[in-house]
């Protein structure tokens, strides 16, 4: 087996801010085609008229395993946010320095990629069928990335019976932690129109200050539930308001402002939407939601199981079964088939000088190699 940090570097040493393309899949392809894995890279989102889309490049890899065998899938992404200033050492060189490995992407999650890509070295190929479903637009809008990749394993007759994302799960140490499942989210835009006008003559305008600021009261005053055995409550956040007035003695003509909402399976996108739409219309203005995902839990079981025994077996920890953080595109994969994540420490993901240490990486390809073993041979 390479080792899988020696894997890590060369991904990380291919740029890929996202939406990623070309040299960093050039890499990853390189790593599984010699075990037999089957490539199929396209790219969609070519920058429509009118759109500001950058192309996205997706890439399946799947080895198949004798007919009737189990269909183990692994998932993530190469593209990583942007670096931004002040790093140590080039983050896109990657540095080893005492018993790190730096570099953009180290957690997330080329760590990951590079620690399936190692597991399934030393799995034969009689043991079952292994995919990679990985692509390059996870950290940006995620319209043409893991979904596309669906929508292609759709058109294939492709469905695995487990999936493991490998995004960065663990806190404090290697394996405390996976995440079966994830709240939901919806962004809100809200807009109260008004009529302009001079401040010394409120009775010839008509100011939407006053129902907008009544309007996120009644949002802000929402208890939506108190959680439930496996989610936290839900939460909604004004996080923008807009008024966009320049001058000290206009009533403005309109005003704005946008709420996000992270919530548990008690609802829906089009649930809370419609609640939101409703109070909205009740103060005088409008809302245009945009769900970015539906909340989803892949109860504790089997392969919840599976997981928390090989991370033992290689650790001594018990990982926590969570829902807790934000979204990834295991929402969209929970559609396909069961799915958990679970992966590296996340301290130092999306921040300067972000790192991981060496013999996690290794553990880590030994912990994805049992997970997959036991998956397909259940």
């Amino acid at each position: 087996m390479t080792e899988a940090s020696v894997l890590a570097e060369r991904l990380i040493a291919a740029p890929s801010v996202t939406p990623a393309t070309g040299p960093v899949f050039d890499v990853l392809e390189a790593m599984l085609a010699p075990h037999g894995f089957e490539i199929h890279r396209f790219t969609r989102g070519q920058g429509a008229a009118g759109t500001d889309e950058a192309p996205v490049e997706n890439l399946f890899a799947i080895r198949r395993g004798p007919e009737g065998s189990k269909h183990f899938a692994f998932a993530g992404h190469l593209d990583v946010v942007p670096p931004g200033d002040g790093w140590a050492s080039a983050p896109f060189a990657p540095e080893r320095r005492g018993e790190l490995l730096y570099g953009r992407g180290a957690v997330d999650m080329k760590g990951a990629i590079a620690a399936m890509a190692a597991a399934v070295a030393d799995i034969p190929q009689e043991a079952g069928t292994i995919s990679f479903i990985v692509t390059g637009d996870e950290e940006g809008p995620a319209l043409h990335g893991t979904r596309a990749l669906i929508d292609y394993m759709d058109a294939e007759g492709i469905r695995p019976d487990l999936c493991l994302v490998g995004e960065p799960t663990s806190v404090n140490r290697l394996g405390d932690m996976m995440k079966i499942g994830r709240r939901g989210s919806v962004n809100i835009w809200l807009e109260v129109e008004g009529v302009q006008g001079h401040v010394a003559y409120p009775h010839l305008a008509d100011n939407p200050v006053p129902k907008l600021v009544a309007m996120l009261a009644e949002l802000d005053a929402l208890q939506l539930d108190t959680g439930t055995e496996w989610f936290q409550p839900s939460n909604l956040e004004i996080t923008e308001i807009e008024v966009g007035n320049a001058a000290h003695n206009v009533i403005p003509a309109r005003a704005k402002a946008r709420i996000s909402i992270r919530f548990n399976d008690l609802h829906s996108g089009a649930s809370l939407s419609e609640r939101v739409g409703s109070i909205a219309e009740k103060h005088g203005g409008s809302a245009l939601p945009i769900v970015s995902g539906e909340p989803f839990l892949t109860a504790p079981g089997t392969f919840s199981r599976i997981i928390a025994d090989a991370v033992e077996a290689e650790t001594g920890v018990t990982p926590e079964a969570s829902t807790s953080g934000g979204t990834s595109d295991a929402r969209f994969l929970r559609a396909v088939c069961p799915v958990i994540e679970f992966g590296l420490v996340n301290a130092t993901m999306h921040k300067r000088d972000e790192a991981v240490a060496v013999a996690d990486l290794e553990t880590l390809a030994r912990i994805y190699a049992r997970i997959a073993r036991a998956a397909l041979a259940g």
